[in-house]
């Protein structure tokens, strides 16, 4: 894949499901939590879902170390995708949860297919493009996952009024940590295994991804079943079965985050250049 922003023209993205439906976004209809739902039955009323408790039961870490061993040795370095979320079905059918940044929804999607209704966790930080929360919501009403919006403990205001304003551009570490990381390791004390969208080609950080591992800071097992895919087969993938992508891949941004943080990539530069651009930092934290 050549570096830089692709050309992204044939995926479906939040406009679309906009256009298709006749109506605005699901963000300016407010609803009372739960009452709105998607034709899987599915609450999409923001805060209407909930992340599995901390004190449900899980599995001894010893025995979650074993079936990350286990998996690994199964699956090896490339299967395909759908053969490790089948996997992933079988060994946790309740006590996994999706992580989506909402680029795309393509993770979610293949293992919606073998896990219907899946949790599905999206870390609300208040400082996304418009863009993504509209992909957000057109994930939500078009998809069979529960969609969990993941909250920070302090809201933006909040963390203004503790720590000053503008945090991420005078510490985006300290920022990350309070508005992802933090509420991620929250969100995840009650599950067994957690998939993520990590590519491989994503970073330098990231060549090594296995398909199954353990995750240290978390404690539980770390599932990876897009790691062997290139951004190409990903947008591939998704205009094949329609699924959503934000727009923002095919407007220069190839890696998506927070809009204060992020800007356009020139075509030729890392796809992930414009992440935290002019500070020594290129991972949020979540994924090391």
């Amino acid at each position: 894949m050549t570096a830089g922003a692709p050309a992204v023209k044939s995926t479906r993205n939040a406009q679309d499901v906009r256009s298709a439906r006749g109506g605005p976004s699901a963000r300016s209809r407010p609803s009372p939590a739960g009452s709105a739902r998607n034709r899987f039955g599915r609450a999409i009323a923001r805060g209407a879902n909930v992340p599995r408790s901390a004190d449900a039961p899980r599995r001894g870490e010893d025995e979650l170390r074993a079936l990350a061993a286990s998996g690994a040795a199964e699956l090896g370095d490339d299967a395909p995708a759908e053969e490790v979320v089948a996997w992933a079905a079988r060994v946790f059918p309740d006590t996994l949860a999706v992580a989506c940044s909402m680029a795309d929804a393509v993770l979610p999607h293949v293992v919606a297919a073998r896990i219907p209704g899946v949790d599905t966790l999206f870390l609300q930080t208040g400082f996304h493009f418009a863009q993504t929360e509209e992909t957000r919501d057109a994930v939500a009403e078009t998809m069979d996952i529960t969609l969990i919006d993941v909250l920070p403990a302090l809201t933006v205001a909040e963390q203004d009024e503790r720590f000053g304003p503008r945090l991420y551009a005078r510490d985006p570490g300290e920022c990350c940590r309070l508005r992802k990381v933090e509420p991620l390791a929250r969100a995840l004390a009650g599950y067994e295994a957690w998939a993520t969208g990590v590519r491989r080609e994503d970073a330098v950080t990231r060549t090594t991804t296995p398909l199954v591992g353990f995750d240290q800071t978390h404690r539980i097992v770390k599932i990876n079943p897009l790691a062997a895919w290139t951004f190409d087969e990903l947008l591939a993938y998704a205009a094949e079965h329609g699924v959503v992508v934000n727009p923002l891949l095919a407007d220069g941004y190839p890696s998506i985050g927070c809009e204060p943080c992020t800007r356009r990539v020139p075509p030729g530069e890392d796809p992930r250049s414009g992440r935290w651009a002019g500070f020594a930092k290129t991972e949020c934290g979540i994924h090391l």
